[in-house]
């Protein structure tokens, strides 16, 4: 009986081929992967470097209808059973915000806020000295980091929300004026336990309008800004701390045209 050869290569041939077929389809596999994860990647960095332009542009017309921060708080109240759950906050605009409100937040928060592009490396270097001298170390977040970091992130000191922080103050910066910033600053800084923005602080710890406020209560208000859920504008520290910002108050912030007459 004759044996066709064919049908003596098969039996040893089959696996063979099985396992070519299938290291194909596994480094198809991982090609896909790949490719899907290199689309990924480039649509997350396109994300963060594009996303706050698109975010940060319409700012110069409108204010956000909220941040991070307050709704952070929302949920805080909402488990601690404080009523409102949502903080109070009434918007309002430049004009109705008294001209010693701005000039003791500044004076306060970031008295160079108008001669740095969003990072004052001056105060950073300051801080450093007084940490090398056994001071505290003191934080030198300007008042654009300050709102970058109140409309989009989230608390802590991770490298990743750092350098977002760090390049949402460089799109701020771009985006916006430096006297808009400021406006955006008012009217989401945390003023007190569910108390937000320059008019409900007025109205909360003074009774009256943001655009009435004097200058000893412009200055405890910017007193109480490192750590407003815990010091009162009316309290001891505040007392303490408005009597230095009321005498840096005595002179306009610096501007870089100020810099140029001398």
């Amino acid at each position: 009986m004759r044996i066709d050869a064919a049908q003596t290569c098969c039996p040893s041939h089959r696996p063979r081929a099985s396992r070519s077929f299938r290291d194909l389809m596994a480094t198809r596999l991982k090609r896909t992967l790949w490719q899907r994860l290199r689309r990924l990647a480039v649509f997350a960095v396109l994300l963060v470097l594009v996303g706050p332009f698109v975010l940060i542009l319409p700012l110069n017309l409108v204010q956000p209808f909220t941040t991070t921060v307050i709704l952070r708080r929302s949920a805080q109240r909402l488990l601690e059973g404080k009523r409102p759950v949502y903080p109070r906050r009434d918007v309002v605009s430049r004009d109705e915000i008294s001209p010693n409100l701005r000039r003791a937040v500044l004076a306060s928060e970031d008295d160079r806020f108008y001669l740095h592009n969003g990072f004052d490396f001056e105060e950073i270097e300051n801080a450093l000295e007084r940490a090398k001298r056994g001071r505290r170390l003191r934080g030198a977040s300007t008042i654009t980091q300050q709102v970058a970091k109140n409309l989009f992130l989230w608390e802590g000191r991770s490298y990743v929300r750092k350098g977002l922080e760090a390049w949402l103050t460089v799109v701020l910066e771009l985006c916006l004026s430096k006297d808009r910033i400021l406006d955006l600053y008012l009217n989401l800084a945390e003023w007190g336990d569910g108390v937000f923005g320059a008019e409900m602080a007025a109205r909360t710890h003074f009774k009256k309008a943001a655009k009435s406020l004097s200058r000893d209560e412009a200055a405890r208000l910017a007193a109480v800004l490192p750590s407003p859920r815990k010091w009162s504008p009316k309290g001891s520290i505040a007392s303490r701390r408005a009597s230095g910002i009321v005498v840096r108050m005595r002179y306009p912030a610096p501007k870089p045209e100020d810099l140029v007459k001398r």
